[in-house]
């Protein structure tokens, strides 16, 4: 599916993901519950993402890690979407081609998302649509220091050189915006899944959540032995 501006006015989401696969992804959890564990872990994450790009108002496009994903990138969702795989390299360059790529065939707004921040729900995504009526920029704020949420509407400036995966990639992510003439806006902090530690929060987070999603994550975190409070 091509993003032609003439379809929607809505912004397009695009979901930075990983194919799950025991072994592949979320290491630093991996390290506290093993593979097998992290594997249905990350694979929850994914389902509650894609949950949300199926009640997303707009053009989506999937950014799989790996090139030979492409084809399993296209049949995640069952309506139409674009797949667009990321390229070799750190985040920062990752994301700057696959944002010209994106531009080069619509001038569509770009929201960017990844895989692992749950707690993103409906009213979030409306204020960053809304934010980008208004501002070059917006950014998702994660309490660690990070972004859980990225969007701009115009080319990004080069990313590269930022310090992903820091506590201090929010605000060097700031100052390049500022650097380049870019109004900004910052939405409410949030926070994504990084250690193991994080799972006894988001259990409790998720408990009044009703997107089914999110309530199967629930469920599996609620059974899961290396949460404190469940074992026996």
């Amino acid at each position: 599916m091509s993003l032609n501006p003439a379809c929607s006015s809505t912004p397009a989401l695009v979901i930075f993901c990983r194919r799950p696969a025991p072994g592949s992804g979320k290491q630093r959890i991996a390290a506290t519950i093993g593979p097998e564990l992290t594997f249905e872990l990350a694979t929850h994450l994914l389902h509650t993402t894609l949950e949300d790009a199926t009640s997303w108002p707009g053009p989506v496009v999937i950014a799989p890690a790996e090139q030979a994903d492409q084809r399993w990138a296209e049949i995640l969702l069952a309506g139409n979407h674009r797949v667009c795989p990321q390229p070799e390299g750190n985040l920062g360059e990752r994301l700057n081609v696959v944002d010209r790529t994106i531009r080069s065939a619509s001038t569509e707004h770009l929201i960017y998302i990844g895989s692992d921040a749950p707690l993103l729900n409906d009213s979030y995504y409306e204020q960053a649509r809304t934010a980008l009526q208004t501002h070059d920029v917006v950014l998702g704020a994660a309490e660690d220091g990070g972004v859980v949420l990225m969007g701009a509407r115009c080319a990004w400036p080069e990313l590269g050189s930022l310090p992903w995966s820091t506590n201090d990639l929010g605000k060097q992510l700031e100052l390049l915006c500022i650097q380049h003439g870019l109004t900004l806006q910052y939405l409410p902090t949030s926070y994504d899944i990084d250690f193991a530690h994080d799972l006894p929060r988001l259990q409790a987070d998720l408990h009044s959540d009703t997107r089914s999603a999110r309530r199967a994550l629930h469920d599996w975190l609620t059974t899961a032995d290396f949460i404190p409070n469940n074992k026996t």
